[in-house]
């Protein structure tokens, strides 16, 4: 009798607000596919997915990182206090007209625009930035390796 090993899968936990309308937003299909592709060493982990409009977008962006205008994602990570341990990672906040309207404009693939920043804001959550070259290479090469994995082209290219 030959024994048969069952693959099984393993998938981050999200929820899905979404506040955007009136533009297209990928399905939960997609977004769990791209988030368990970024966290995958993280089994059991919990991520929230705000989908918002420019307005929302344009408030947070102004509070949290001080700057005009709507911005296409942010990450917004948690850190439970100390000797308190959470699956939760943390959020990502999405602007959804803006990504759709960037998509266009660079003449990239909706999914391909919307895979590449859940991927991106994922790293965010786990620690990565790219606020140096080194780090920013670092973050683009694990992004590129994801994204091709998944049937994705390079973003950055």
């Amino acid at each position: 009798m030959r024994k048969t090993k069952i693959k099984e899968k393993r998938h981050i936990k999200i929820t899905i607000q979404t506040i955007a309308y009136n533009t297209f937003i990928p399905s939960r299909y997609f977004l769990q596919r791209w988030v368990n592709a970024a966290l995958a060493k993280h089994i059991g982990a919990r991520v929230n997915i705000r989908l918002v409009s420019k307005k929302e977008s344009t408030e947070l962006n102004r509070i949290y990182r001080h700057k005009k205008g709507p911005t296409n994602i942010l990450s917004f990570s948690f850190e439970p206090p100390p000797g308190i341990f959470s699956p939760f990672l943390g959020d990502l906040v999405i602007c959804a007209p803006l990504v759709n309207q960037e998509a266009q404009q660079q003449a990239k693939a909706r999914l391909a625009h919307w895979a590449h920043l859940v991927i991106h804001g994922c790293l965010h959550l786990t620690g990565y930035d790219h606020l140096h070259d080194k780090d920013a290479l670092q973050m683009e090469t694990i992004e590129i390796k994801l994204l091709e994995d998944l049937g994705y082209e390079n973003p950055y290219i």
